[in-house]
Parts: C-alpha cells; sequence; structure tokens
C-alpha cells in the first residue's frame, strides 16, 4: 500500500515521529502516534471511508475540522470523526457501510456531578482572534478561560507556512503564519490568569447563563461574565454533479492534511475560488510536490490579492476566470473535473466545456462565521463579544488586530477606570481588512547602474514590511503608510531584507556593478520540493507569467535574514532584467485538458445540497416551485435535509441559494431553528460527565 506521506518541504520541518499500529477493516496499518485518523488513512492511501446508507455513494471529508460529519468511521465500536479522533496502538477502526450500529452497553449508566465552573471572561477559539484578546486580558490581570477543539492553539495560522500580510507592528508582517501562531500560544501558554483548554469543544450557551463545554471528553459546565467569541468560520458548500464523492473537499482540510499533518493528499489537484484561501492553499501545494491543474474563478477576475493570484501563474498554474464548475467526474471517487465559461449572469456558455484529469477538487468558495455563540449568548443575557472570522470574514492580520481591540474591550468592561481605546486603532482595524485595490501599472525604475530594487505590486493591499525594514529608507509607501503602493527612491546597498520579507515574493533586485549588459537578477523562491541549482536552465517570466526566455542559474541559496526563503541568481539581458519577477516550474503539460467530453444539463437536480442526509436539489426545488414552501424546517421534516449530524452548517446557504433561484426573497424564508448543541455528543457525556 502506498504511503503519502511529505518527506521535505522547503519550509515545515520534517521530525520523525514514533509509528502505532492500528487495523483499518481488519488489514493492520502504520500511523504515527496521536495523528488524527483521517490523516493516517489518508497517509495509507484510504480516500474512501464508507458509503452512505441511503445510495450507497461513496463518503470521504470534507472540512477535516469536525464541522461535518462526512469523514464518519467506527473506531472501537463507536462512531467518530476521523478528522477529530486521534489514532490509539491497536485501535479498530471500520468503515461505515450503511446506518452504524449503537455499541452494546452493559448495565445502568453511571450518574454522576456535572462539574461547576465560574471565570470572568470566556475566550471561544484559540486562533489569531482569541489568542490576540487573551494577551490584552493577560497583560491587564483579567482572568479567562480560553477554549479550543485542537490539541494546538493557533488556529488557522497552524496551516500557513507563507509570509503574512498586513502591518509589521500590529499584524508581524512578513512572518510565516505559523510561526505567528507559535509566537502568540507560547504568550498564553505561559499566563498565570488565563487557563487554556485545548481538546475542548463548546457545545452551547445556555438560556441560564452556563456555557456547555466537552473538555478532553469531559462535560463541564462554565458560567462566565463575558463570552468573546473567536470561534473562526466554517467552508462554504458548492452545487455541482459530483460534489460529494471523495476527493472533493475544502482548502481547511487541504492544508490540514499537508501543512500540519506532512500528508500528500493528492498528485494533481484542481481549485474552484479565485479568493486568498484557494489561491494559497495552490501555493501551499507545489511547496509540497504536488501539480497544480488549475484554478478557475466565476468572476472576471480573482478576489484575492493580486500578488497571490501572480506568484501561482508565474509558477506556471493557469487561472481560467469567469470560469465555474460543471462536475465532478468518477465513481467511488474523483478522477476527472469539468469546468466551462460563465456569462455575467454565471449561466454556463454553452460548448466551453473543458475536463482535466485531476484526483483531488479544492472547494475555495468563501467562508461563514461561526456566530452561532453571539446570538446564543445574546438570548442567554451575557455580555459577549466577537472577534476575527466570527465577527467579520477578514485576514488573519486583521483579526490579530481586531483580537487586541477586542480584549481592550473586555479589559475596559470589567475594569472602569481603563483608560479609552484610540480612534486611531479603529481606523486601523479597518484598513487591515479593506479589500485590495484596483490593479495598476507597475512603475519600473529607469535607472540602469548600481543595485536597486524591482517592486512588482500592482494593487493596495494592507501590506507594509519592505518599508519597514529597508535599511537606506529609501522604500516608502505612497498614500497610507500600511496599505498604500510601495515605491522605491534612494540609495540601496544590496542587503537582500525588502526581497525576503515580501509576503507576496513581489520583489526582486537588479545588480548592474559587474555587467551592464548582462546585469546580474535576484529572484525570491520558496517551492524546494522543484529544486533549483546553479546551472541549471529555467524559464524566466514577467509579473503575470509571460515567458522572456531561458537562462542559466548562477546559484541559490537562503540567507541568514531570508527565512527560509531561497534568494536565486541568474543573469539575463538589461532589456528584460528589470521584468523578471521569477521562473516557471510547471510543465505545460500538466495543465492541458483531456478530450473527453461530459454532458452538461443546466439543471442538475442530482446536485446534493445535504452531505449528511444526501438530500438533492432536485428535491428541495420541487418543494419550493410545486408546492411553495418556503420553511426550511418543513422542508427538513419532509426531506430530512438539515437533520444530519452536521445539523445544516454545510446545506443551509445552498437552500437559500435554491429559493433565491425560485425568486423567494430572504424575507419570505424561514431559516432552520437551531439546534441545541453545536456539535453532536454521545448522550452518556451528559449522564455520567465522560468519566466512562
Amino acid at each position: 500500500m502506498r504511503e503519502n506521506r511529505i518527506k521535505t518541504h522547503p519550509i515545515l520541518e520534517v521530525k520523525e515521529k514514533e509509528d502505532v499500529a492500528f487495523y483499518w477493516n481488519s488489514e493492520k496499518l502504520s500511523a504515527k502516534r496521536d495523528e488524527m485518523l483521517s490523516s493516517a488513512l489518508f497517509a495509507n492511501g484510504i480516500k474512501t471511508f464508507g458509503h452512505h446508507h441511503k445510495d450507497g455513494s461513496a463518503q470521504g471529508i470534507f472540512c477535516a475540522n469536525g464541522q461535518c460529519a462526512k469523514c464518519t468511521v467506527i473506531a472501537n465500536g463507536v462512531p467518530v470523526k476521523a478528522c477529530m479522533t486521534a489514532v490509539r496502538e491497536n485501535m479498530f477502526v471500520e468503515s461505515v457501510e450503511g446506518l452504524p450500529k449503537l455499541p452494546d452497553v452493559e448495565g445502568n449508566p453511571e450518574i454522576s456531578d456535572i462539574e461547576h465552573v465560574s471565570t470572568d471572561v470566556l475566550i471561544i477559539g484559540g486562533g489569531p482572534a482569541g489568542l490576540s484578546a487573551a494577551i490584552q486580558l493577560e497583560e491587564n490581570h483579567v482572568s479567562g478561560i480560553l477554549v479550543d477543539d485542537k490539541d494546538r492553539l493557533g488556529g488557522k495560522l497552524v496551516l500557513q507556512t507563507h509570509k503574512f500580510f498586513g502591518s509589521v507592528e500590529d499584524s508581524y508582517a512578513g512572518m510565516r503564519g505559523m510561526e505567528i501562531g507559535e509566537m502568540l500560544a507560547r504568550k498564553i501558554e505561559s499566563s498565570s490568569h488565563i487557563d487554556v483548554w485545548r481538546n475542548s469543544t463548546a457545545l452551547y450557551v445556555f438560556k441560564d447563563g452556563k456555557v456547555g463545554i466537552l473538555k478532553d471528553g469531559i462535560y463541564k459546565l462554565v458560567t462566565p461574565q463575558i463570552i468573546l467569541n473567536a470561534a473562526g468560520a466554517r467552508e462554504k458548500f458548492l452545487r455541482f454533479r459530483g460534489n460529494s464523492l471523495p476527493g472533493v473537499y475544502g482548502a481547511g482540510a487541504f492544508q490540514t492534511l499537508v501543512n500540519r499533518d506532512l500528508i500528500k493528499p493528492t498528485d494533481n489537484l484542481f481549485i474552484i475560488g479565485g479568493g486568498n484561501v484557494g489561491i494559497i492553499a495552490g501555493y501551499h501545494a507545489m511547496q509540497a510536490g504536488i501539480n497544480v491543474i488549475g484554478l478557475a474563478e466565476a468572476m472576471p477576475r480573482c478576489g484575492g490579492y493580486k500578488v497571490h493570484e501572480d506568484k501561482l501563474k508565474r509558477l506556471g498554474v493557469p487561472i481560467y476566470t469567469s470560469h465555474s464548475i460543471v462536475s465532478a467526474n468518477g465513481h467511488d471517487s474523483v478522477r476527472s473535473v469539468t469546468i466551462a465559461q460563465v456569462d455575467e449572469n454565471f449561466h454556463i456558455v454553452e460548448n466551453t466545456e473543458k475536463t482535466f484529469e485531476c484526483d483531488t477538487i479544492l472547494i475555495a468558495v468563501g467562508l461563514e462565521s461561526v456566530s452561532e455563540f453571539t446570538y446564543e449568548a445574546e438570548k442567554a443575557g451575557i455580555k459577549v463579544f466577537a472577534a476575527g472570522d466570527a465577527s467579520e470574514i477578514a485576514e488573519a492580520s486583521s483579526a490579530m488586530f481586531n483580537g487586541k481591540i477586542a480584549g481592550l474591550r473586555i479589559v475596559k468592561e470589567l475594569k472602569q477606570d481603563t483608560g479609552e481605546i484610540p480612534q486611531s486603532w479603529y481606523e486601523k482595524a479597518e484598513i487591515l481588512k479593506s479589500h485590495p485595490g484596483e490593479v495598476q501599472e507597475i512603475a519600473i525604475p529607469s535607472r540602469e547602474e548600481g543595485i536597486f530594487p524591482v517592486i512588482h505590486c500592482k494593487q493596495e493591499i494592507p501590506c507594509n514590511p519592505c518599508s519597514t525594514v529597508c535599511s537606506e529608507g529609501s522604500i516608502f509607501m505612497q498614500g497610507d503608510p500600511i496599505k498604500g503602493r510601495p515605491v522605491f527612491d534612494g540609495e540601496c546597498q544590496g542587503c537582500m531584507k525588502c526581497l525576503a520579507i515580501c509576503p507576496g515574493l513581489a520583489i526582486t533586485m537588479v545588480d548592474y556593478r559587474r555587467d551592464k549588459a548582462f546585469p546580474t537578477v535576484f529572484l525570491p523562491y520558496e517551492i524546494g520540493n522543484f529544486p533549483v541549482k546553479k546551472g541549471d536552465m529555467v524559464d524566466v517570466s514577467d509579473v503575470d507569467g509571460n515567458i522572456l526566455g531561458e537562462y542559466e542559474v548562477l546559484g541559490a541559496k537562503a540567507t541568514k535574514e531570508s527565512n527560509l526563503t531561497e534568494i536565486v541568481r541568474i543573469k539575463a539581458p538589461a532589456a528584460i532584467a528589470k521584468k523578471i519577477v521569477a521562473f516557471t516550474i510547471q510543465k505545460k503539460e500538466v495543465s492541458d485538458p483531456v478530450t473527453t467530453k461530459v454532458p452538461y444539463d443546466q439543471i442538475h437536480d442530482d446536485e446534493i445540497v445535504c452531505l449528511c442526509e444526501m438530500v438533492t436539489a432536485g428535491e428541495i426545488r420541487d418543494l419550493v416551485r410545486k408546492r411553495g414552501v418556503t420553511d426550511m424546517n418543513q422542508i427538513k421534516a419532509i426531506t430530512r435535509a438539515g437533520m444530519g449530524p452536521c445539523g445544516y452548517k454545510t446545506c443551509e446557504n445552498l437552500m437559500k441559494q435554491i429559493f433565491r433561484a425560485e425568486k423567494v426573497a430572504l424575507g419570505d424564508m424561514v431559516l432552520n431553528t437551531r439546534r441545541p448543541l453545536f456539535v453532536e455528543v454521545p448522550l452518556g457525556k451528559f449522564a455520567n460527565g465522560g468519566k466512562k
């Protein structure tokens, strides 16, 4: 059986971990101690975890974050989520074939007292916002409990190998996401006022002001004065033919497998969605040695930062704007994807279909705030704040700064003598979450002597590390000091700090000092799984990925200050030297479409809306169109859509889309009645506190 583990990585340290044995459908396999079952199965080449009881369709993963139930398996006789359950020595794991059988229980359940805990502040979520808020509480001697459902703090920062945008002063721009996560976590783990509860899931905020929390499998009730909801966001699902196949999953699941657990889950990846999440995931894929066949974005241009998009293009990844997915093709798993051009109303343009061979389709079409705890706390009469994606979807740099503000607002709430938060902080918070500006022309320096940087930024985005590190003070932000476009004007000693720190790899250095006709060009590079060395010939490209010619590599190495970014040197004619931004590494033929045609029907009634209960768009559309049903609770009663384990977390948005398509106004929709638990929990946890 093939082992899909990443052996080397250009950024992440690959550590040796202890092997443990476990069984999959009676076959003995090897895993790494304490890794999640889903990762252990993927490492052994297993992507299908069972078959649905309703239609026999294959089941795999989607979110890998405990939000859905698509990855359910039977572990030692108990149904569990594979993405949230750690491997144990000799654990017996089975695929779910049909409805899982409940385990036999001998004797009467033991009833025990449930521990009650009181605290000043309860922070739900240990990601960038929650950690930043907790640091403010600690510095102001405010006690609190921080709960997070993972065994490691940092949230999505743990998954980010790229350098961050934003402000150096306020959001550690230029540092890698996982480094920031580790730094923030260390501050809280050594704190004296914040009690950290890892492997702990907040279940519900009850009307009596208590919060049910499952801590290491033990049920507890916490009574806080104030709640900070920093629970983050969940990924949105998408309707298309074949959307329930194993091999179709979210960007967060992909990054969890690749960057947290060092699993290579795919050989050939296709991405749907051109926001920062999808584009960055594509870059992470290439760092893990995975072919990125292409990226499709339904809008006329990608919504992510242009420097991220250009970075993929320069490496050889084709990006199809005004294109959307038609179908995922395969029987028990993804074998190919079909996309097509869409018009201004997002309708498929006939005869524009293209099919590409791939084994994984990454869905990155937006995020939805995990806002449940905010609503529940408000209903319970508890003072509640929200920060990060739980408040508003934005970049992690914004989440950190907004978390800092939320933390100080909580301090002010508890300590009346605390000073006012400066208005400039709120203004800075708005800047950090601002959308990218319009694409502009690059200002290429006219000089052709000495050494100097060429800055290939096309947009105003919140990002200023290059201006911060310039030892000569020759790089400044044109306009706003955080989101203005950087400009070089002055002297340069060639220290390379700006080149090394740029999160978009959008700064190069051109050196005319030895040869004015063929200057040396210095390029940042981070894809170590496609190594380059002295003497290699590479196809250099401009900022848009257009090939400018083939030239020899003079050398490639990381410097002391480049934080693992290699600096590659080439010689090139003066006529193109300042246009060179990178070199292509992925061969064009990898992304060639196949000739197979997949039939397309404008109305896909077999698109899955509810993954848990395998309810189709056709079933829901029929109720809305023919019977005039606009109440999701009625649809749930008839079809079971939203009745499954995930509690309509993935299907509600898709149901809203169908309502809108059928001309049902938002005010006329009746949304699902919220389930009184955030995630499903065995009843025994409430009976005996999880002690057995």
